[in-house]
Formats: C-alpha cells, sequence, structure tokens
C-alpha cells in the first residue's frame, strides 16, 4: 500500500464493532423469546423466570467499572475478543443444563450473571477502541454506527430466535448464537489491533488523518 493510498481500515473495525453490539444484545435477549419453552421444559414460574432475565442485568451492571478499568490496562483487542468468546461459552451453556438436575433455577441464575459479566466488556472497549481509532470530528458517526447495533440486535432477535426454536428447537437457538459470537470474535481478533500504528494494512495517509484528528482534541488551547 503506498503513501499516496488511503485505506479505510477504521471504519471496517467501525463495521465490526457493530456487528459485536448485534451479537451482545442476541446473547442477552435470546432467552426472552425462549423464555416460555424453558419455563415448561423445566417447570419453572414467572417469578423465577423473572429472576434469571434479572440475572443478567445484575453481572452487567456490577462489571462495567471493572471492566473500563481491564479495558484501560488490555486494549479493546483482546478483552473484546475475550469477551465476546466468554458471550459464546455461556450463551451455549444455557442449553446444557440438564433437563433432570435438582435445581436448574440456581444454574440458570449463574449462567445468566456470568454472561453479563462478560457483556460489560463491550462499550468499555468500544470506547478505548474510538478513543484510539477515531479522530474527534468523525466519534460521532462511529459511535453512532456502534450504538445503532443494540436497534439492529433487538429488532433481529425475536424474528431469529423463534424461527430457530420452532424448526430445531430451544436449544438450538442458543447454540446458534454461540455460533455467530464465537465466529465474530475470532473476526475481530485477526482484523484488529489496539491502535492504528499496529495495523499493517493502515495507509500513511490513514495513519496521519487519525493522528491529527486526536491531537487536536488534546492539545493545549488558549
Amino acid at each position: 500500500m503506498t503513501e499516496h493510498t488511503t485505506s479505510r481500515v477504521r471504519w471496517f473495525l467501525v463495521f465490526w464493532m457493530f456487528i459485536l453490539s448485534v451479537v451482545a444484545f442476541l446473547d442477552r435477549v435470546n432467552i426472552a423469546a425462549a423464555g416460555s419453552a424453558i419455563a415448561s421444559a423445566y417447570r419453572l414460574s414467572n417469578v423465577q423466570l423473572g429472576n434469571i432475565f434479572s440475572a443478567l442485568l445484575v453481572g452487567y451492571a456490577l462489571f462495567q467499572a471493572p471492566g473500563g478499568r481491564l479495558a484501560d490496562r488490555l486494549g479493546p483487542r483482546r478483552l473484546l475478543a475475550a469477551g465476546v468468546v466468554w458471550w459464546g461459552i455461556f450463551t451455549g451453556l444455557t442449553a446444557l443444563v440438564p433437563p433432570n438436575i435438582a435445581h436448574p433455577l440456581l444454574l440458570f441464575i449463574a449462567i445468566r450473571f456470568l454472561l453479563g459479566v462478560g457483556e460489560a466488556v463491550v462499550y468499555p472497549s468500544s470506547n478505548q477502541f474510538v478513543s484510539r481509532w477515531i479522530p474527534t470530528q468523525e466519534r460521532g458517526l462511529a459511535n453512532g454506527w456502534i450504538f445503532a447495533g443494540v436497534g439492529v440486535g433487538a429488532g433481529l432477535s425475536p424474528p431469529l430466535v423463534t424461527y430457530i426454536m420452532l424448526h430445531y428447537g430451544w436449544r438450538w437457538s442458543f447454540w446458534a448464537c454461540s455460533i455467530i459470537g464465537l465466529v465474530a470474535g475470532i473476526v475481530w481478533y485477526l482484523a484488529a489491533r489496539d491502535t492504528p500504528r499496529e495495523h499493517p494494512l493502515v495507509s500513511q495517509n490513514e495513519l496521519n488523518h487519525i493522528e491529527a484528528g486526536i491531537k487536536a482534541n488534546t492539545s493545549p488551547t488558549g
């Protein structure tokens, strides 16, 4: 790639952050679509099902600040890749709860809590990515794309999960989400770097543009 060529690596990574945001929301809300099937299979009441739903939110809320701390120390590439693998594992484990286990409620709560812990890293990681990769004048657009994944995930989850449930059973709806997440996380790890200077596909023009925009934001005024 010559010096006069302008690459667009930052926008590919923004797009992939959008994909990961979709996956995060898919893993978060898929249980709502499958809730009635799970309640029937494990003889759970609506109150118990509500406790399972809430467990993810508790884990998510409690680990926002530690997730931000890890994003500062580890960088967005490794932390987000590890987080997506974590989501994939615990989403898959949701479907592996044995049907005749003595206390399924406690196991579901533990799994969903730990899924929430993993999901807590997504937006701290995205903030680190934006601060390192996106010039000040482009951050509104970049953040808009990343957070659009929440709406797309919310709209995609019910029809996708319902379709899989009707054709393959509720367990496969979780395994499918798990596989999607693991693939998305691998792509992110292979494609991303913590800074533009580390990325072999970033042209000199793009690097200059990014660094100039970031320096303009950090330069002292007056």
